[in-house]
């Protein structure tokens, strides 16, 4: 039995990845992901902050109800990321929309610095648009010398 409504608070990254949920979508049958919230966490110098990845041209699924809240980023890479594109080492169908349906997601209250001028990226499935997601109160800085911005939107609304 998979665990839902899992809440993770207070946890300090970095160096390293951040928070992720996923991959998801690689292998058959795997249990829905319904209701995680991530809060009041910290990522220092890590390659991404707070992050859903999904394989593309894989198994069907569904991830709904994830909240990322109070989340402070300090030379973050990648602050905010969906990724239904999510392709390590060139070993998927790229080409391909991901089968991972996504649906009421919120990033709430993230502030901070990123280590690159793109602070949000959002990469949806076409064939499976993400549904109700919401951005709000997020205030991120580029640590270089140009603004940080949300600069990938490619899903709809």
């Amino acid at each position: 039995m998979v665990p839902k409504n899992l809440v993770i608070n207070g946890v300090t990254c970095g160096p390293g990845h951040g928070i992720s949920i996923g991959s998801l979508g690689l292998f058959k049958n795997e249990e829905p992901v319904d209701g995680v919230t991530v809060k009041n966490c910290t990522m220092t110098n890590t390659s991404n902050g707070v992050r859903i990845k999904t394989w593309p041209g894989a198994e069907p699924g569904t991830c709904s109800n994830i909240h990322f809240e109070d989340i402070t980023v300090t030379n973050v890479s990648s602050p905010i990321i969906i990724d239904q594109k999510y392709c390590p080492w060139n070993k998927c169908k790229i080409n391909e929309e991901s089968k991972v349906k996504l649906s009421n997601i919120s990033f709430k209250n993230i502030h901070g610095t990123s280590a690159r001028p793109e602070a949000v990226k959002i990469i949806c499935s076409a064939t499976l648009p993400c549904e109700n997601v919401e951005l709000a109160d997020i205030e991120i800085t580029h640590s270089g010398p140009t603004a940080a911005s949300i600069t990938m939107f490619e899903c709809e609304a």
